[in-house]
């Protein structure tokens, strides 16, 4: 059974690395990592707490008064449905066309070039 693909929204996402970065966080903690640009209400960040538990993206336990929110998936999970989804929906499932787009639209470092080389000498030698 292959794994979900975690389709998640902007706020989603900004929770969820609050999470990444802090293991265990009130509702508070979280709207306060979310950052001050948005003004984000409490309850706002409340409900999509929960809304995330639903869809089994956090879970939480309580302590005293108050719920710990943590991550369930993980930044690599979510990435990879990301990932995932851009080829398939945007590039018909071609990843030529995916990496060919991505040099051809951005500023790329030797760096990058020589550790992209790397990666694709490592992937021939699993298929030889």
């Amino acid at each position: 059974m292959s794994k979900p693909i975690h389709r998640l929204g902007d706020l989603q996402l900004r929770i969820l690395k609050v999470l990444w970065a802090q293991p265990a966080a009130t509702v508070a903690q979280v709207q306060q990592g979310v950052g001050s640009e948005s003004d984000l209400a409490y309850t706002t960040v409340a409900t999509m707490l929960r809304k995330m538990e639903v869809r089994g993206l956090v879970s939480h336990r309580e302590e005293g008064r108050s719920f710990l929110y943590s991550a369930v998936v993980g930044a690599e999970e979510v990435g990879r449905g990301f990932g995932t989804h851009l080829v398939e929906r945007l590039f018909e499932g071609s990843l030529t066309e995916t990496v060919s787009h991505l040099l051809t639209t951005r500023e790329v470092s030797r760096d990058e070039l020589d550790e992209l080389d790397r990666l694709i000498q490592r992937a021939k030698r699993r298929i030889r």
